[in-house]
């Protein structure tokens, strides 16, 4: 062959490689254990891990009880300094209620006590340890100082009511995304729990919504499409002008679960120039292996339940309670937790559990089909996520090693962990300028 053949075809190959490092984890000779571990920890301590769902409980956050200390939370200051987790998106969560003034009004307030429960942590409980973020050159900056970060995300638009104006107050006090529904239609969008009977309220987004829509364009809120529904997600794509996220979602074609984006929905993500969070819940990642699994760990759960004088309730039973009664069971399941650990760490005839390895399963196959700059992780910590191997912060680490044992660069970690995320939220801030400059 000729020699000048020979090489333009080795600078069309060495081309073609170096433009797929982007795109796929790398191949390269298998790494030992110890090999694995020290290129993770390296790794691990060189880029900032950002998790976008983590639940509160505001009684984690008075002067007496909070984030300072090792709580059974699966996340706090402790634990994520153990594990290396960096920025928390603390959740001002609300459970979907009546569509009336006083669900409103109800929900407003439950919202505005976790943003104030978050500045709390942040200005007064903690403020050496920890600070509160609003764009991400304010979470490096941050993160640089040695700090772990605080970022805010609203999980449902219930408590804006009616008053668009409450977008805008949101995003004052920190809410940097928003989810339009929840488990249950809301006032703003049709909810993925829709999918169960078929039954829809708006086909999509309501009027209001599609005004929230634009006017988080306008303020810089990212949209999150993790729980409303596809046809509702489809209508949001179509009106935003910025990117949008999946706070915590997993990929439909690897477990068929309605909080799951299917390949339509990916390939819309990755047009939109967005981010799934791929997430660390067990029924959203591996649905075979966490239905053997819960059936013995729920056993254990109801005899701990009844002898605390608990009344056992599956999830959807207890996310249909009042809001008192809701936070009344989640609170005794919480404290049920650590003794069912325990109690299953002396049995010898358990079913695998979903643990990280299904978890990067999920990131592999986001990653094959938008491209790296399009996948993120999260945990769902305190609001049910968890998973064998990542069960809290203090574990974050272990997916560093996962996805280093799979071929991951640190270039690709990064985006990964942090950057893909902090990405759009710069491209959404900048969008909103020119509109408010518009």
């Amino acid at each position: 062959m000729n020699k000048s053949i020979i090489l333009i075809a080795i600078l069309i190959l060495s081309i073609a490689c170096k433009e797929g490092t982007t795109e796929q984890p790398e191949t390269t000779t298998p790494m030992t254990e110890a090999d694995i571990l020290a290129k993770a920890k390296e790794i691990h301590k060189n880029v900032m891990t950002l998790d976008t769902h983590c639940d509160i409980n505001v009684k984690n956050f008075t002067d007496s009880i909070n984030y300072t200390q090792k709580l059974t939370s699966q996340v706090n200051l402790p634990k994520m300094q153990e594990g290396g987790l960096d920025v928390p998106w603390f959740i001002v969560y609300t459970g979907q209620d009546s569509l009336n003034a006083d669900g409103y009004k109800a929900a407003y307030e439950n919202a505005m006590s976790k943003f104030d429960a978050i500045h709390k942590l942040c200005e007064e409980i903690a403020p050496d340890q920890i600070q509160l973020a609003t764009s991400s050159e304010e979470a490096r900056q941050i993160w640089k100082s040695g700090k772990k970060v605080a970022m805010i995300g609203i999980e449902n638009g219930y408590p804006v009511g009616e008053d668009i104006g409450n977008v805008e107050k949101f995003y004052n006090l920190g809410g940097r995304y928003m989810s339009l529904a929840h488990n249950g239609h809301s006032q703003l969008s049709d909810s993925n729990t829709g999918e169960a009977d078929n039954v829809w309220l708006h086909n999509g987004l309501s009027d209001l919504g599609k005004e929230v829509v634009a006017e988080m364009n306008r303020v810089g809120m990212m949209i999150d499409v993790s729980h409303p529904s596809k046809e509702a997600m489809r209508q949001m794509i179509e009106l935003t002008e910025a990117p949008i996220i999946a706070s915590h979602s997993s990929a439909r074609a690897l477990c068929d679960h309605s909080r799951n984006l299917d390949d339509e929905q990916l390939q819309w993500m990755k047009e939109n120039g967005g981010v799934v969070q791929t997430v660390a819940f067990k029924s959203y990642l591996n649905t075979e292996k966490n239905d053997a699994r819960q059936a013995k760990e729920t056993e254990v759960l109801k005899v701990i339940a009844d002898s605390m004088g608990v009344q056992w309730m599956e999830r959807r039973e207890a996310f249909a309670l009042p809001p008192a009664e809701r936070a009344a069971f989640f609170e005794a399941y919480m404290k049920m937790l650590p003794i069912q650990k325990q109690k299953l760490a002396t049995m010898t005839d358990l079913p695998p559990a979903v643990n990280v390895s299904d978890f990067v399963d999920h990131i592999d196959y986001l990653v094959e089909k938008m491209g790296i700059e399009h996948v993120g992780i999260s945990s769902d910590f305190d609001g049910g996520g968890g998973i064998e191997g990542w069960e809290d912060a203090s574990e974050t680490m272990n997916v560093t090693i996962e996805l280093v044992r799979r071929g991951y660069t640190e270039e690709q970690i990064e985006k990964l962990w942090s950057g893909n995320l902090l990405r759009v939220l710069d491209e959404v801030q900048a969008i909103a300028k020119e509109i408010q400059q518009g």
